[in-house]
């Protein structure tokens, strides 16, 4: 790679701050549209893949999936799903392929608008000035514990899923795994096939089955055009935006995920966690309604894909129905940690947000960036890489490249077009809203 670009004092059309697959993606399209530009990200490429998931991690979208702009995926097993190890290449790859202005290891500490409209970004290598900003640091910025945490007894100890890495890391003992997202069911899995008696917490998050009718759901939905589903035909946008995404996993050639054949086979199933006071952990009476809700989204989305196959006239095998292997009898309300010889938890409770280092007005009430598909109510301030910025597949691999190459035209459009006060606007009119919803 050629020496990195130079930030101390230095003044840059577009600065992008993050180099994950979102701001890679950017760096393709302005680099296409030979926008001068600076890549600044905190750590390594790759980081969040190589530092934040555990060892057996792997993506739950098939390969075929992985589109970055100009790096399509091109291995032999487009039907597979990348493991930890091959996720953080094919983004060294990445690089390597395109060669872009990356600055590694420098954070960014702080990002101010000046009255001229000229973005001041201090960094740890010093500052420099850019006309317009995209912020592509993702939405998982500082690992979330719930504060009743601080009430475990002292022996027990504690693990954010970030920081989880392989059953041989915990002590000796059974586990507690707080949280059904993707995270905390694959990690449930993994403890549990390694031998490890796992006391499961079950959350509301739905699950989606692997295959049906002979092809992966995600296939299916695909060719459904779900994947490309627009957030503003919605009308609870905001609402969609939150939800936790559907668990499954790609381990093995990919598979169901079933918390009740788990339950069957051994493993501790709960409620949601409502308290801790001491060793006496308190649980939520809705293990069966969490239980049922997550199969009735997944026969729901069996239903479309139905209907899409009859529509369509499409010759698919046929394939029962799920049938659940096990009902909880009775609905535990508590778990004394001692008793049960538990010994570590891991908390599977997601990330929040940290954009306190950005001090520009581009944030609502609840501290979530404004903005119409990365287009931000600041003059010249994108963000890309959030879930549902425009679709389902935004902040993956399947769709920021697409949501890349609409800020890069963008960009590329308002670097050229100026008001009648010479104020950068962005893009031409009729491009975007007036005022950028949230």
């Amino acid at each position: 790679m050629s020496a990195a670009p130079r930030l101390a004092g230095a003044h840059y059309t577009v600065a992008v701050i993050g180099g994950g697959q979102a701001g890679l993606s950017i760096s393709h399209g302005l680099r296409e549209r030979s926008v001068d530009h600076v890549v600044v990200e905190a750590n390594r490429v790759g980081h969040e893949w190589r530092e934040r998931r555990w060892d057996s991690f792997c993506l739950v979208t098939p390969n075929w999936q992985c589109k970055l702009p100009g790096h399509p995926y091109a291995g032999n097993a487009p039907d597979g799903f990348m493991v930890r190890d091959d996720i953080v290449r094919y983004l060294e790859d990445y690089v390597a392929s395109f060669q872009p202005p990356l600055v590694e290891g420098v954070s960014v500490t702080r990002l101010r608008r000046s009255l001229d409209g000229v973005f001041d970004v201090t960094t740890t290598a010093g500052g420099f000035t850019a006309d317009q900003v995209v912020v592509a640091t993702g939405p998982y910025h500082t690992p979330k514990i719930p504060r009743m945490a601080e009430r475990l007894p002292a022996g027990v100890e504690q693990f954010h899923s970030s920081g989880y890495r392989n059953a041989d890391q915990l002590p000796e003992g059974a586990v507690l795994v707080v949280g059904t997202g993707q995270s905390g069911c694959q990690i449930a899995e993994d403890l549990h096939l390694a031998g490890r008696q796992v006391h499961l917490a079950v959350g509301s998050a739905p699950r989606v089955a692997r295959f049906y009718r002979g092809r992966d759901c995600v296939a299916w939905l695909n060719d459904m055009g779900h994947y490309d589903k627009p957030i503003d035909v919605f009308d609870d946008a905001d609402a969609v935006r939150m939800r936790v995404n559907h668990y499954v996993t790609g381990r093995d050639g990919g598979r169901d995920i079933d918390l009740r054949a788990f339950a069957r086979d051994g493993m501790r199933l709960y409620g949601r966690l409502t308290g801790i006071s001491g060793a006496r952990m308190e649980f939520a009476d809705d293990l069966k309604v969490n239980l049922d809700h997550a199969d009735a989204v997944a026969e729901g989305i069996k239903d479309a894909i139905d209907g899409h196959i009859a529509a369509q006239g499409i010759d698919a095998p046929t394939e029962a129905r799920y049938v659940p292997v096990w009902e909880p009898s009775e609905q535990p309300r508590a778990l004394d940690v001692t008793e049960a010889g538990i010994t570590s938890v891991v908390w599977s409770t997601g990330f929040t947000r940290d954009h306190r280092w950005i001090e520009i007005p581009a944030f609502d009430g609840r501290g979530y960036p404004m903005h119409w598909r990365g287009i931000s109510n600041v003059p010249g301030l994108y963000f890309l890489g959030l879930p549902w910025q425009h679709s389902w597949g935004s902040g993956r691999f399947e769709a920021v490249g697409r949501d890349a190459e609409f800020l890069a035209d963008h960009i590329d459009a308002g670097r050229r077009t100026a008001d009648v006060c010479g104020v950068l606007t962005g893009a031409p009119a009729g491009v975007a809203p007036a005022l950028p919803i949230g």
